[in-house]
């Protein structure tokens, strides 16, 4: 993964000047952040969200400052609003050349719990993978088509589909396996935004749009007034360790169940139950002696 140092990330903002970008779920979070940003560098943003009202306060906010913004509200779901959502582009503004399928929910229903009516089975709730990978995947193939729209192949512009991934796609064997052991569905479809990386042909000399996958990572708080140079740094410290805890959490995980299916399950408790007390032994002054 590149890693861009803090005095680099907006060195090359000025080609968002009078560029159009599509983005999707911007009413809130990095969604409303990255529209922000975008139209302050001088991009003319469309956005299509559910949430009529944070998109409008977003669209009201980039006006207040002088920028560009329309809004639609739009399911992403929904194969026709999303066209739709792509037409105004282009009608408002004459072509699209960015697009952002940043629309995301977070877990909607419980996977691993089966509910009954009448005595069967019902439906599980999937609107995460709805949203999260068929909207992220209408908004891409969609994206393949209106970004070529009255385009002039001569001139230097700049055409761009930029995929939400996550730090599950650097862990993605990890997250597989304990997703099947019953961890929610919402990290899923962001890894899958990684292959729907690989599978659109992302080489600019061949169909002259750059594809780019960025990593969100772990989130954390910083307030604004803390928030200056260097401290990505500090958030990169937190990052790395969290994933290296990760990795190592799924090397353990692999092993304990090699052990339990060669040796079976007493053994390997066994074995757990004497690593946890020589464990509390070692460290016994610093934990207390039991009353």
């Amino acid at each position: 993964m590149t890693a861009i140092p803090d005095d680099k990330l907006y060195d090359y903002a000025s080609r968002l000047k009078n560029r159009v970008v599509v983005i999707t779920g911007a009413a809130n979070g990095i969604g409303r952040e990255t529209a922000l940003q975008l139209a302050l560098y001088g991009a003319k943003v469309v956005i299509g969200d559910l949430d009529v009202l944070g998109a409008q306060k977003t669209v009201n906010d980039i006006e207040s400052a002088g920028g560009t913004a329309v809004f639609l509200k739009c399911n992403v779901t929904v194969w026709e609003e999303q066209v739709a959502l792509f037409e105004l582009a282009t009608s408002q503004f004459g072509a699209v050349d960015i697009v952002v399928p940043n629309a995301g929910v977070a877990e909607l229903g419980t996977f691993d719990t089966v509910t009954f009516k009448d005595g069967k089975p019902v439906k599980p709730d999937t609107r995460t993978l709805e949203v999260n990978l068929t909207g992220a995947v209408y908004t891409t193939h969609l994206a393949l088509h209106y970004l070529g729209v009255d385009r002039d192949p001569e001139a230097d512009t700049l055409k761009a589909v930029v995929l939400i991934g996550s730090m599950d796609t650097n862990i993605i064997p990890i997250a597989a396996r304990l997703f099947l052991a019953g961890i929610p569905l919402t990290p899923v479809p962001r890894i899958a935004g990684a292959i729907i990386y690989a599978a659109t042909n992302p080489d600019p000399e061949t169909n002259g749009v750059a594809f780019l996958l960025t990593d969100d990572g772990p989130v954390f708080m910083v307030p604004r007034e803390e928030f200056k140079m260097g401290v990505y740094k500090m958030i990169d410290e937190r990052a790395n360790a969290l994933l290296k805890g990760a990795s190592g959490l799924g090397y353990y995980f692999r092993l304990l169940g090699d052990l339990r299916r060669i040796l079976g399950k007493p053994i390997v408790m066994t074995g757990i139950a004497l690593v946890v007390a020589k464990m509390y032994w070692d460290h016994r002054e610093l934990l207390g002696e039991p009353e």
